[in-house]
């Protein structure tokens, strides 16, 4: 049976990767700062918080994946010289380091066939307010890409996930501040469930042969 694990798996975007994955009949291990999530017997939750990258190591011990999908997130918002200088750092933790940290222990314990995805963001090519936000997702495609380089002769592919504006939590984030979601021109948002396909894409069979790329699921926003 294969397993995944997929960070951020209590609400929005990670809640919705598990439940694709479960449903298409994945062990799922699923990290979040609370022990929530599914009630389901191939589900276990793992209660961590990414920001504390040294205990990221002990709550992983030697556990082996078939799959990484990292889809925690955090979003400040602020102009240049607006925005609290720990605010870019957090964004930076658990959207860079935390993935390298996880990347570092688990692919080199996966067998050929294994995936890692990353969830990145539209925003990555940048837009006005977020610029820390949008770095430290540019970031996560040149790890992406970088790691696939190195893991192809392995037989694991590294992709990218880049959504535009969601329905999630996060949309409605008081921290947002004046800076608000944009209306994709398909006149709605991303459902999460669009965004768990295309992770669910990655991580199939189908997709053995595609590494280093983004997919960016933007309802035209990037047209």
């Amino acid at each position: 049976m294969r397993h995944a694990l997929v960070t951020g798996a209590s609400s929005g975007i990670g809640a919705a990767i598990v439940a694709r994955l479960l449903d298409q009949g994945w062990q799922v291990t699923g990290v979040s700062r609370s022990a929530g999530g599914p009630a389901h017997p191939r589900y276990r939750p793992l209660a961590l918080d990414l920001s504390d990258l040294d205990a990221i190591a002990p709550a992983i011990g030697e556990m082996r994946v078939d799959a990484l999908v990292h889809a925690a997130g955090l979003l400040r918002v602020g102009r240049l010289g607006e925005l609290p200088p720990e605010d870019g750092a957090a964004m930076w933790r658990l959207h860079v380091e935390a993935a390298s940290r996880l990347a570092d222990l688990l692919v080199p314990r996966m067998a050929a066939g294994g995936r890692v995805v990353l969830v990145g963001s539209r925003t990555a090519a940048g837009a006005a307010g977020r610029g820390a936000y949008a770095a430290s997702k540019a970031a996560l495609v040149g790890l992406a890409r970088s790691w696939a380089a190195e893991q192809m002769p392995r037989g694991i592919t590294v992709n990218v996930v880049a959504p535009a504006a969601t329905e999630t939590p996060m949309l409605t984030d008081p921290s947002r501040g004046a800076v608000s979601p944009k209306l994709p021109p398909l006149g709605r948002f991303i459902r999460p469930d669009e965004v768990a396909a295309a992770v669910a894409y990655f991580l199939s069979p189908e997709a053995a042969a595609t590494t280093g790329q983004q997919l960016v699921v933007c309802g035209g926003s990037s047209l």
